[in-house]
């Protein structure tokens, strides 16, 4: 593997050079997931020059999101095969150079392209691998970590859509996208930070650990966050709109959006401290499971606000529950399956959440260009997501309950790492010495005469035993002189038997 992999062996440090790791995490998570809703500035501008309407423009921001979560497995086996850090530093550059070449664009599809395709596999490619490496570096401290590092998300959002509008002010969209471009180079130095952990052994892992899809645990949680993804992103896209609806002034309205990143701001650094409290650590799944249903009733209880003290309140519920989300949801998901399959893992449930991203949002959106009603919108995405919490708590309850139920099986406790053991023992056992196969030859020869001599029939009748004090019987010196008769078979090495002739 390349520099920066995983190693095995060694514990995290929880520390030290683990703070340089988080603080990279923090600005790749900031990129991220705070790009694609930034780029949406530009999108009035695009519209012009292009003379496209806004779903279509729109689409660049979507691929982006979509290249961020679908291409989950392909990080995870580019991580296993290469390690994190040289895929960071060619993220970077992907990123940045899909933005720049964005800048020279004259149709939208070369848009869909660039600014689509490339920035967001490069966006992906930093994302993942900054997440493998924040678990190697933090054990004890990991809530924490993940709290801190998921805050970039609204940090960087709060930051970059007032950059964009100063950039497309000042330099229009086209030399707006190549100062951008610019900016995503900083994801080369995050990667240049993720060195290796402390000493220990290179883990064997396969490319994509495909088998974890077997696992009870993983399924539940897989199965929860497509049910999240479908409702979770909803009411934040269409809450601005929807004030202004009920007739709350532009002004106000797009201030809704800065109390709920402010709260969320807050929330999640919070919440990950939380999580690493002594009691509540083992049962970070269930305070998962209750911030899913926190934001699921939000949504729910909010869906008939039209005042803006009401709509005020339901941003501060909002950014607190969004924000828990944000903060556990990977932390829930190392706990689950462990730091040597965390990779894997995180690549498939990344595949998982961007299908229902695809499903979900677009989907709103359909229905409220049909129905012209956005209570029906609120009451679905507040259901699926409290779906979601529900099914976390429930399954997790009754999968606890099996296990306090189910003897473990001899040698259980050792997990993966005796199965990579055993993986380590066939390789070597595949290498057989020289000597050692020459000596075993020498041995089945040895049997094969013992064998034949037991099963070769006595030609003669069996003489009697002489008496105590009898002289012996006399021989004959010509037949001792005589040599052996050549045998007229040869014998099997393999089943110790005559061989047809």
């Amino acid at each position: 593997m390349g520099a920066g992999c995983p190693r095995r062996g060694a514990d995290p440090p929880d520390g030290g050079w683990g703070w340089a790791v988080l603080g990279a995490c923090f600005v790749v998570t900031g990129f991220a997931y705070g790009f694609p809703k930034a780029v949406s500035v530009f999108f009035r501008a695009l519209m012009s020059d292009f003379g496209a309407g806004y779903s279509d423009t729109a689409w660049v921001s979507s691929i982006m999101l979509a290249m961020l979560y679908g291409t989950g497995p392909v990080s995870s086996i580019l991580v296993t095969r290469f390690g994190c850090r040289p895929v960071m530093l060619a993220g970077g550059l992907l990123a940045s150079a899909g933005m720049i070449l964005a800048s020279f664009a004259t149709r939208l599809l070369e848009l869909y392209l660039t600014a689509g395709v490339l920035t967001g596999l490069g966006l992906a490619l930093n994302f993942q691998p900054s997440l493998i490496m924040l678990g190697l570096y933090f054990e004890r401290r990991r809530p924490l970590a993940n709290g801190l590092a998921a805050a970039g998300s609204p940090v960087f959002l709060s930051a970059l859509s007032p950059l964009g509008q100063m950039l497309l002010e000042h330099f229009g969209w086209r030399g707006g996208f190549l100062l951008l471009g610019g900016l995503l180079l900083h994801c080369c130095v995050c990667g240049a930070v993720m060195r290796d952990a402390p000493p220990g052994g290179r883990a064997r892992r396969r490319l994509l650990d495909v088998a974890v899809c077997a696992e009870r645990a993983f399924v539940v949680y897989a199965i929860t966050k497509f049910l999240m993804a479908l409702g979770l992103f909803v009411p934040a896209i269409l809450l601005v709109n929807y004030a202004k609806d009920a007739g709350v002034p532009d002004t106000d309205a797009a201030f809704l959006l800065s109390i709920v990143g402010f709260v969320d701001i807050v929330a999640r650094p919070t919440c990950g401290a939380l999580a690493g409290l002594a009691r509540l650590r083992p049962r970070v799944a269930y305070l998962f499971s209750l911030a899913l249903l926190a934001n699921g009733l939000t949504d729910l209880s909010s869906a008939r606000a039209r005042s803006y003290g009401a709509l005020v309140a339901f941003c501060v519920v909002f950014g607190l529950s969004y924000g828990m989300v944000g903060a556990l949801q990977f932390e829930v998901l190392m706990s689950v399956v462990g730091a040597p399959r965390f990779p894997s893992a995180l690549g498939l449930v990344l595949l998982v959440e961007a299908m229902a991203v695809l499903i979900g949002p677009p989907s709103a959106g359909h229905l409220v260009d049909k129905l012209k009603n956005y209570e029906i919108i609120f009451y679905l995405a507040g259901s699926e997501v409290a779906l979601a919490g529900l099914f976390m708590a429930v399954a997790t309850h009754c999968g606890l309950r099996c296990a306090r139920d189910t003897p473990p099986a001899p040698g259980a406790e050792n997990g993966a790492s005796d199965t990579e053991d055993a993986e380590a023992e066939v390789d070597s056992e595949a290498e057989v010495d020289p000597e050692t196969q020459a000596a075993g030859l020498e041995t089945v020869e040895v049997l094969s005469l013992q064998t034949l001599e037991v099963l070769s029939p006595q030609t003669g009748p069996t003489e009697p035993k002489a008496e105590a004090g009898a002289g012996h019987p006399k021989r004959d010196p010509e037949l001792d002189a005589r040599p052996d008769p050549e045998p007229d078979f040869e014998l099997d090495p393999k089943s110790m038997q005559p061989a047809a002739q």
